[in-house]
């Protein structure tokens, strides 16, 4: 399993906007296609206006394979074209999990499908 952390700085006040984008238009497309969302977070206290969100795979192939298919569905332009104008700048960063991490790729499709 690998987790991909993509942190996004979003203009000042975008932030409601950002999200409810994620959360009509991307979250049905990138549970359809992407799979292992662990969580989307705002920060609070630290940088502000940064949103992360947690992604796991199966591997940096399964990542690949499966962007590319959330980049082809129909819905993702819609969702492209709402949360632009709210970006400021995007970070991905990919790990692995240390030895003694107890959560499983399973465990975390199962929470998707709650």
């Amino acid at each position: 399993m690998i987790l991909e952390q993509r942190t996004y700085r979003l203009k000042p006040g975008k932030t409601p906007d950002y999200l409810k984008a994620v959360e009509t238009l991307g979250l049905p497309v990138m549970k359809e296609t992407l799979g292992g969302l662990l969580g989307y977070f705002v920060t609070d206290v630290g940088p502000l206006n940064e949103v992360v969100h947690l992604w796991a795979y199966e591997s940096l192939e399964d990542r690949a394979r499966r962007r590319k298919a959330c980049a082809a569905h129909p819905g993702w332009p819609a969702f492209l074209e709402a949360v632009r104008p709210c970006l400021d700048r995007m970070e991905s960063r990919v790990m692995t999990p240390a030895s003694f991490t107890r959560i499983t790729l399973d465990e975390i499709r199962a929470l998707n499908r709650g």
